[in-house]
């Protein structure tokens, strides 16, 4: 399959994952438990069947930093799963989505990176647009809006953790990485889960578990196989840009197949997060 369609296919399945985990009567905790469960049973078959097995060796600098992403990672489902609870996709989506500028701003503190001008720039339109996108009044949907983009802004800073927690991580590249974060995920979730309230699956009906089944192999693991499997001949600032059709599927989802409300200065802000987002990640 050509590269760009197989990030353009991956893109398209995170932006439908809303309306499947809205069809999951289990909390967001469970959820990302079994997506991380899901996901490393299917990564490691597909590891297996390409005849390339996992290997620890030589990696064990890397662990910590890959158990400490891994359990952000979890944690980041939650907060997005929250968010979907309380907000529209669109609004909660557009939150989540101020994480590549969360990283901008923290690459300077963690690195002593130069911010230049454009990134100062990006900088201030996003957070001008995120503003925009916080304008919750007026129809914006959910029980709670403002709590939706709370949950939002807090995964968008977990996942801006995981971002920078692997520019540390050297040893390990790929679906390794990968495999090894849902595996440290499951890990931290499962305790989690049982100590507040437990597993549930009683409560789980028929579309319940199909819709599970499909964030877990679908949205997660064959997203990520896609994904990894173009990364490899696909040069990063084109993936970059292709990554934002993911936003864009959710958007498009929130308002023609659920119905959701949107203010048009809240379209506006979004559109100025991901402009300038774009025009930090193009050289």
């Amino acid at each position: 399959m050509n590269d760009k369609l197989q990030i353009t296919l991956a893109m398209a399945l995170y932006g439908t994952l809303s309306v499947f985990v809205r069809n999951i009567p289990l909390t967001s905790a469970e959820v990302a438990l079994f997506r991380a469960g899901i996901a490393l049973a299917c990564l490691l078959a597909w590891q297996q069947l390409r005849g390339r097995p996992l290997r620890l060796r030589g990696m064990g600098r890397d662990l910590p930093l890959l158990f400490l992403s891994g359990a952000a990672m979890g944690f980041n489902w939650i907060f997005l799963f929250e968010a979907y609870k309380y907000t529209t996709v669109s609004v909660a989506t557009l939150s989540y989505y101020f994480a590549p500028v969360i990283v901008m701003v923290a690459c300077p503190i963690l690195f002593r990176e130069r911010m230049t001008r454009r990134q100062v720039l990006c900088f201030v339109g996003s957070t001008v647009g995120l503003a925009l996108v916080i304008n919750v009044r007026g129809g914006a949907g959910g029980s709670d809006p403002l709590k939706g983009v709370a949950f939002g802004l807090a995964a968008a800073v977990l996942y801006a953790s995981v971002i920078l927690m692997n520019k540390g991580i050297r040893r390990v590249s790929g679906i390794d990485r990968t495999v090894l974060q849902f595996a440290a995920a499951a890990t931290v979730l499962l305790p989690y889960v049982l100590a507040t309230g437990g597993i549930r699956l009683a409560a789980m009906t028929p579309v319940g578990w199909l819709c599970l089944l499909c964030v877990g192999v679908l949205h997660t693991g064959v997203a990520y196989v896609l994904y990894f499997s173009a990364l490899r001949t696909l040069p990063g600032q084109e993936a970059a840009i292709l990554s934002y059709i993911d936003p864009l599927v959710a958007v498009v989802i929130s308002l023609a197949v659920l119905g959701e409300p949107v203010t048009g200065l809240q379209l506006l802000g979004g559109g100025l997060i991901l402009a300038f987002t774009l025009v930090n990640e193009l050289r």
